[in-house]
């Protein structure tokens, strides 16, 4: 009888008698070709979503487009995506995640209110500049009302990471007596990025209608100069 007990009971009774058995681990699942080639083709069909969706809008953005730049095929993007938008949908939410990712990387001092601040005005306005097709996928959508971002799960946890870095910054403003009291994170937020958004979304316009290029070097400083004073104007006592 003793020889048909199972493994895993004779390890359970050698433990109980006092013996050691060391405990087996299961080796880590690798990933396969096959999986790292699907992740491959589905960031490959994403990114070239988001340049086809930038160039030509959701409308003009067409199935065919996405799949010829992406050096693939249409039913590609029916698997990973189920239609196009759905596509769209995760082109949004993809941008909102890289800007989330490279505000995380920015190394704020909030013990240094009016610093940090600066810093992160600095890095909205450049981030815009950096990264047109942000503004532009931003637009198409305005420009359908949000009905797409609205079918997004994911949509409203990726504004609130910055709202709270500027919350903090507020607070700890507030506590040395340099910022106002009567501040809301929320309203700071939409004033830094409606400036920096409005003046990268406007600026063929704006340097046609002004007579002056805003896109140089100098002009980009001197509006990024304005912003900055006109925020700390607005926070401090």
């Amino acid at each position: 009888m003793a020889s048909a007990r199972t493994p895993a009971t004779a390890a359970s009774k050698r433990t109980v008698t006092g013996v050691r058995v060391a405990k087996r681990v299961a080796p880590q699942r690798k990933t396969g070709v096959r999986e790292l080639s699907a992740q491959a083709t589905r960031e490959s069909i994403l990114k070239a979503a988001t340049r086809v969706f930038a160039k030509y809008g959701f409308e003009g953005g067409s199935v065919e487009k996405i799949s010829k730049a992406a050096k693939s095929v249409d039913r590609m993007l029916y698997y990973y995506f189920g239609n196009k938008e759905g596509l769209f949908i995760e082109v949004i939410e993809d941008i909102y995640r890289r800007m989330n990712e490279a505000e995380s990387q920015l190394d704020l001092n909030t013990d240094e209110p009016v610093q940090a601040l600066k810093d992160v005005i600095a890095f909205v306005l450049n981030y815009y500049r950096r990264n047109p097709e942000f503004v532009t996928l931003l637009n198409t959508e305005n420009l359908h009302l949000g009905r797409h971002i609205t079918k997004s799960d994911r949509a409203a946890q990726y504004s609130s990471p910055a709202i709270d870095v500027i919350r903090r910054i507020l607070e700890t403003g507030v506590r040395k007596k340099l910022f106002r009291q009567d501040l809301v994170a929320r309203d700071v937020y939409l004033l830094i990025v409606s400036t920096g958004y409005f003046f990268m979304s406007n600026r063929y316009t704006l340097s046609a209608f002004m007579g002056e290029d805003l896109q140089t070097p100098e002009a980009v400083q001197q509006w990024q100069d304005f912003v900055t004073d006109t925020v700390l104007r607005t926070v401090k006592r």
